[in-house]
Formats: structure tokens, C-alpha cells, sequence
């Protein structure tokens, strides 16, 4: 999954898969049983430059899920699920789960919140999720006060406590927080570059699929 901040990038897979995300747009490929992809600068944005600033993640699927076909979600900044935050000083763009009954808008395997939240100056947002569920966030642009007393400057991680988790989130000047929160799977992980599976098995299976050409074939 790749969040665009700054920059363009550009995205084909063996599925049929793909398209151009530029600034606050998101891709969403999920590889499930298996798929060959790649990623580019956009060329108009390569042939002119500037800044280039992305996030990408893997999230891991449920063992059941893990042979599902290939899917790619193209996630479009005007197209996404926003909620203004109650002092109208910024808004929470629901990219994946649920804030205060805005739906997100990907579809996932398992439970996963996961925000923008644009703050201006002397915004403030709230956010309570589950007991048990793992919570981070991440300070994209200015920096922010969380939980009333905790400084975090920009480019610096947050991990909370897995108690069921509270989370305030202010800021003094104009500000973009990458909020994330999930129910952990826990099942067992084997990896073995870039496959990710449930048992060693697995990934000798993942392996054989890959080298008969199970994952599909790219274009030049």
C-alpha cells in the first residue's frame, strides 16, 4: 500500500492492475496468491522533477486470505472518505476502516483504521480504538502534541500501548499525520524475500509457483 504525498508514481502488475497515483492519492495491491508488479517515477513527472515523498506498507493477510487472486485498489485523493474534524480546523481522511461513522475508502482483508490527518494550526483531533489492536502514527508535515504532553517532530514514529488505545493528536501549525491502527493477526510468519507466509511450506510452494509462472507475466 503507497500513500503519495509529493511526487507521482506509476504502477503495473501481472492482474491487470495499475495507473498513476500522484499527491494525496493511494494504491492498494494486494499479492495474495501471487503477482509480478512494478513501480516507476511517473515520466512527465520524471522529465520535471521535484520533491518525492511516499509511504509505503505491507500488510499482512489472514493464512485464510493468503491465496485469494490479486487485487489492485486505485484510491484517488478528491474521491476519498473525509470527516471535518468538530472545531473546523482540519479534517480525517479515512483511507481504510471507520472514524466517527465515515467508512474508508479500501477494502481489507482483516480490521485496519488507517488516516490522514490534516491539522492547521490549533487543530486538535481524538481517536479511540479497541484494546489490543496495534496503534502507531507517523508525522508527515510540522509537528504535533499527542496526548496533550508528548512533542513529536516531523519524519518521528509513535508506537502506543496495546490497552485500548486513546489518542489526541494537536498541533500549533499546519500539520499531516499518518494514523494507523490494526487488530494483529497473530499467527505465525515465514518470509523469505519478498514472499510472506504462515509456515516454511508455504514458502517452498510460493517459490515453485513463482519460478512455473503461477504470479503472470509482465510487459516491457
Amino acid at each position: 500500500m503507497t500513500i503519495a504525498y509529493k511526487g507521482r508514481v506509476e504502477h503495473a502488475d501481472s492482474s491487470g492492475g495499475g495507473g498513476v497515483i500522484g499527491e494525496g492519492d493511494v494504491q492498494w495491491m494486494t499479492a495474495a496468491s501471487g503477482v509480478l508488479h512494478k513501480e516507476f517515477h511517473e515520466k512527465e513527472w520524471s522529465r520535471k522533477g521535484g520533491d518525492f515523498q511516499m509511504v509505503q506498507l505491507w500488510v499482512n493477510l489472514p493464512a485464510k486470505d493468503k491465496m485469494s487472486p490479486p487485487k489492485y485498489q486505485a484510491l484517488k485523493h478528491e474521491n476519498m472518505a473525509k470527516s471535518a474534524l468538530p472545531d473546523g480546523k482540519g479534517y480525517v481522511e479515512v483511507i481504510a476502516g471507520e472514524y466517527k461513522g465515515t467508512k474508508g475508502s479500501a477494502t481489507t482483508f482483516s480490521p485496519v483504521h488507517l488516516y490522514n490527518v490534516y491539522l492547521q494550526p490549533g487543530g486538535d483531533a481524538a481517536f479511540s480504538f479497541p484494546a489490543g489492536y496495534t496503534t502507531g502514527l507517523l508525522v508527515i508535515k510540522g509537528s504535533v502534541q499527542v496526548n496533550g504532553d508528548t512533542p513529536v517532530a516531523q519524519d518521528h514514529f509513535v508506537l502506543f500501548a496495546n490497552d485500548g488505545e486513546e489518542v489526541q493528536v494537536s498541533a500549533s501549525e499546519d500539520a499531516t499525520v499518518l494514523l494507523l491502527s490494526g487488530e494483529p493477526l497473530r499467527e505465525p510468519i515465514v518470509s523469505y524475500g519478498p514472499f510472506v507466509m504462515n509456515t516454511e511450506k508455504e514458502i517452498e510452494e510460493a517459490i515453485r509457483d513463482f519460478n512455473t509462472g503461477k504470479f503472470g507475466y509482465l510487459e516491457d
